[in-house]
């Protein structure tokens, strides 16, 4: 290897770690952002639930309403799981496509001469 292709490897290396650096924080706070809006959705859709069944009159309703909310409480778990892991997927994503971008092009430059 000679000084230009050692030089040139640095400067590709540390242009990709900034660039991972730079995508994985603002992936990360992305995932931040959504964990910190689903604690609130959960919040008022507890103070909510709690009130509607604080509101019942007969035993009956307050099973019935307590399915209902059971129901749509399983409903919301699974899509915002399914959200929560998107993102995630999109936080490693982040972090590791421009080393694997890197990669395949060290790979098909070949050897150095």
């Amino acid at each position: 290897m000679n000084k230009t292709t050692i030089t040139d490897a640095t400067k590709a290396s540390t242009e990709t770690l900034t660039k991972i650096s730079h995508d994985s924080t603002a992936a990360a706070q992305e995932l931040a952002k959504a964990y910190q809006n689903l604690a609130m959705k959960n919040l008022k859709n507890l103070t909510a639930a709690v009130q509607a069944l604080a509101a019942v009159k007969t035993p009956a309703h307050f099973f019935e309403l307590q399915q209902k909310l059971l129901k749509d409480g399983v409903e919301a778990a699974i899509n915002d799981s399914q959200h929560i892991a998107k993102l995630t997927t999109a936080v490693f994503t982040a972090a590791f496509e421009p080393i694997k971008h890197q990669l395949e092009t060290v790979t098909t430059a070949g050897p150095v001469k």
